[in-house]
C-alpha cells in the first residue's frame, strides 16, 4: 500500500467547467460536470479465477451531475455485467418487510391482483411477501402494482426504463421505487456507492420529475435507515383516486431541495469524503501493519472492489475477504487477488480484524459469527471511514 494516489478528485473548489460533450440519461441533452473521479478501477462484478491472466482490466469511473435534469449518473460504461447474485442481507430482508407493510396499509396491495417485479442484482424481491398476500405475480403488464428494488439504476437510457414501467401500469395501478438516495449518500460521504453498472443515483426531487415527466404522480413517500438512507417513493396515473402528489413527497422534495442535491456543487464533496477516507483507511491499515496483526475482511459487494482499488489495499494488508455468496467462494478480488472465502474459511484464519465492507451487515455477522470475537478478533466497519467496534 502507498500513500500516493492515481486518480484525482472533484472537490467544491476544483469543480470542472459543464462539458457539453455529456449527454444526460434522462434528458438526453448535452451538458454535465463531473463531481466525482474514482480514476480507472476494474468492474465491480468481476471476480477472477486466482490463475486467471493478468493484470485485471480496468476502466474509467467518474459520476457526473447533469446540468439539464439534475440527475447523477455514471458517465461510461464498457464493462459487462457477470455478477453472481449475492446472498439477501438480513437488513436487506427486513427492510423489504416493513416496505411491504406500509405498502399493504397504504392500500397498495390488494389480493388478487397482478404484480410485475424488475429484479436488481443485489437481491431485495418481494415476489415472497406478495404471494402470502395472495397477489399474482405476471412478466408483463398491465400489472396493478409494480415493484422495483434498486432495479432501474441499472438501466442505460433512464428515460425508456422509466416510460416502459409506466406504460405496463394499470390505470389503478401503483408503481413503487426503492432507491438509495442521493441525499444520504452525500450526507455519509458514502464515495464508494458509484460503481461501474449503476447508471443512475436518484434524489427524490429529481426522481419526481421523472415520473412527472412520463405522465406518473408521487402519491407516497416512506424513508428508512438502510445503507444510511433509503426511500420507498409510489408513482401513479393522475385519477380520480391519484390527483395530485401528497405531502408527504412533497416534504421529502422541499428536505432534499435545502441540502442541495441538485447541484454540482454539493455533489462535489463526494470528493472531500473519497479523499478522507482513503487517508483514514491506509492509515489504520499502516497501524494493524506494524503491529503486526493479522487482517480480513467481509462482504465481497458491489462496492467493495473500489474501495480496496482507491485506498491501494493488497494482500499484504487483508489476507483474506470472506463472502456468504458460494458463488463467489474460490475467486479474487480484481486487482489486488485478495481470496474470497466462506465464513467458516475467515474464522479459521483466527482474524485480529475483519474489515467490514457493509456496514449495514454489522448486527447479523457478529450474531452469525460469534468466533471472530470470541478469538479475540475486532470487527471494523468502514462506512466508509474505518471505525472498530467494542466487542461484546
Amino acid at each position: 500500500m502507498t500513500a500516493t494516489t492515481d486518480r484525482p478528485s472533484a472537490t467544491a473548489a476544483q469543480l470542472p467547467e459543464p462539458d457539453p460533450a455529456w449527454v444526460c440519461r434522462w434528458s438526453g441533452r448535452p451538458g454535465g460536470s463531473v463531481v466525482l473521479d474514482l480514476g480507472m478501477q476494474p468492474a465491480a462484478d468481476l471476480f477472477p479465477a486466482p490463475d486467471a491472466p493478468t493484470p485485471d482490466p480496468e476502466h474509467p469511473l467518474r459520476m457526473v451531475i447533469s446540468s439539464v435534469s439534475g440527475l447523477l449518473q455514471l458517465e461510461t460504461d464498457p464493462t459487462t455485467p457477470e455478477e453472481p447474485r449475492g446472498v439477501e442481507p438480513a437488513a436487506l430482508i427486513a427492510q423489504s418487510e416493513a416496505a411491504v407493510q406500509q405498502a399493504d396499509d397504504a392500500g397498495f396491495i390488494r389480493p388478487g391482483t397482478r404484480v410485475l417485479e424488475y429484479p436488481s442484482p443485489h437481491g431485495g424481491s418481494w415476489v415472497t411477501q406478495l404471494a402470502a398476500r395472495d397477489m399474482i405475480e405476471v412478466d408483463s403488464g398491465p400489472a396493478e402494482l409494480i415493484v422495483d428494488i434498486f432495479g432501474m439504476m441499472h438501466a442505460a437510457d433512464q428515460r425508456a426504463a422509466l416510460a416502459e414501467r409506466a406504460a405496463h401500469l394499470a390505470d389503478d395501478g401503483v408503481l413503487l421505487m426503492q432507491y438509495h438516495t442521493v441525499a444520504a449518500i452525500i450526507r455519509s460521504g458514502i464515495w464508494n456507492a458509484l460503481r461501474h453498472g449503476h447508471f443512475a443515483y436518484y434524489s427524490t426531487p429529481v426522481l419526481v420529475e421523472m415520473g412527472r415527466e412520463v405522465g406518473l404522480v408521487a402519491v407516497g413517500c416512506w424513508e428508512y435507515p438502510l445503507y444510511g438512507g433509503t426511500i420507498m417513493l409510489a408513482f401513479a396515473k393522475p385519477s380520480e383516486r391519484f390527483s395530485e402528489q401528497t405531502p408527504d413527497v412533497t416534504a421529502m422534495v422541499e428536505r432534499e431541495l435545502a441540502e442541495g442535491v441538485t447541484t454540482a456543487e454539493h455533489a462535489a464533496t463526494l470528493g472531500q469524503a473519497l479523499d478522507e477516507s482513503v487517508a483514514a483507511i491506509e492509515a489504520y491499515l499502516a497501524g494493524t501493519r506494524e503491529a503486526g496483526l493479522v487482517v480480513g475482511g467481509y462482504c465481497a459487494a458491489s462496492r467493495t472492489s473500489a474501495l480496496l482499488r482507491s485506498a491501494h489495499i493488497t494482500r499484504d494488508d487483508v489476507v483474506a475477504l470472506a463472502d456468504a455468496s458460494v458463488a463467489k467462494h474460490g475467486l479474487t478480488m480484481p486487482g489486488n487477488r485478495i481470496p474470497i472465502v466462506s465464513p467458516a474459511g475467515l474464522i479459521d484464519l483466527k482474524p485480529d480484524r475483519v474489515l467490514l465492507f457493509v456496514p449495514d451487515l454489522l448486527d447479523e455477522v457478529r450474531a452469525a459469527l460469534p468466533q471472530i470475537e470470541a478469538n479475540g478478533g475486532r470487527w471494523v466497519v468502514l462506512d466508509p471511514m474505518p471505525r472498530e467496534i467494542d466487542p461484546l
